[in-house]
């Protein structure tokens, strides 16, 4: 009898830790718990970290992130409004805000990540397509960081964009939160990884870079020759404007040279009749061999001081 109860006792212990391991559960700080009972959903859901209590055998513990969920999606190929397909790769960030309709709509993370495939891709691909592709790479009216005249043609050569990158990514955030509300999570965050042109994307846009740059260079080549042909005139009016003041001084000089020459013969020569005789031969003969050669033609008065001279040469 007493070796029956030693059994019937160990088995009832066994029993007893059984049913309380069944019937207890943890949630931890970072895990949410939904009770359901023969697969649907019983009570509220346990939000509180703690020791929990079900029923044994029958209650079954569904554990659910507290924490923030990473959603990675799938670079897929998407045309914009102005008919050029971009590769776009985003990323969010969510979270289980209500396990119990969670549980309801999604059953667990893998469903869920299933459907924000479908809202979000679709949400991308709806808003990117209504936007032209400036408003999909660029955030907003910036001037580039570049000084000087190529900054200024850089920034004339940008279109205008009404909405940019991050209001995109904003509007795509509260649309797919629009159509997850029902769903008992919460997208927190939604943002574009990576814009990638497609080939023939790519192709036209360098082909525009590079005339953008021959414009910008054949326009500064244009400015730089006019510039140059402004500094060679400039160049050329003061260089006459030198030889013509330095002619003018070499004339100066040369009539006071002149005059003073003139001066000297004149007191040299004026000291006597027959000084005065002898200068006045000297300058008709001057002027003779200045004037005359073997071809010449003359018509002089008997009064002119060189016919006298030629006279007396014949």
């Amino acid at each position: 009898m007493k070796k029956n109860k030693i059994i019937f006792l160990s088995i009832a212990i066994v029993v007893l830790l059984v049913v309380v391991i069944q019937s207890a559960y943890v949630v931890k700080e970072t895990e949410q718990v939904v009770i359901t009972q023969f697969g649907k959903p019983v009570g509220e859901a346990k939000t509180e970290p703690g020791l929990k209590f079900k029923t044994p055998f029958i209650q079954k513990t569904n554990y659910f992130e507290k924490r923030y969920l990473e959603w990675d999606g799938d670079p897929n190929q998407v045309p914009t409004k102005d008919k050029k397909f971009i590769f776009v790769d985003t990323y969010a960030r969510w979270q289980i805000t209500d396990p119990l309709q969670f549980f309801k709509r999604m059953t667990n993370e893998r469903g869920a990540q299933s459907r924000l495939d479908d809202i979000l891709d679709g949400e991308t691909r709806d808003y990117i397509a209504a936007h032209d592709l400036e408003e999909a790479v660029r955030s907003q009216n910036r001037v580039p960081a570049s000084s000087g005249a190529t900054g200024e043609m850089i920034s004339d050569s940008l279109a205008t964009i009404s909405v940019g990158r991050e209001e995109l990514q904003d509007m795509i955030l509260i649309s797919a939160n629009q159509k997850a509300q029902d769903l008992g999570i919460v997208i927190l965050d939604f943002r574009f990884k990576r814009i990638n042109y497609v080939q023939e994307v790519s192709a036209q846009v360098y082909e525009r870079m590079k005339s953008e740059r021959f414009r910008i260079a054949d326009k500064f080549r244009s400015e730089g020759q006019g510039e140059a042909s402004r500094i060679n005139g400039e160049k050329e009016r003061e260089l006459k404007a030198i030889q013509s003041e330095a002619y003018r001084k070499a004339e100066e000089i040369k009539g006071k040279a002149d005059a003073k020459a003139a001066a000297i013969y004149a007191s040299a020569y004026d000291q006597t009749s027959a000084s005065r005789e002898l200068y006045g031969f000297l300058k008709s003969m001057e002027t003779f061999e200045a004037t005359f050669d073997t071809t010449t033609s003359v018509i002089l008065s008997t009064d002119s001081e060189l016919f006298k001279y030629l006279k007396s040469m014949k």
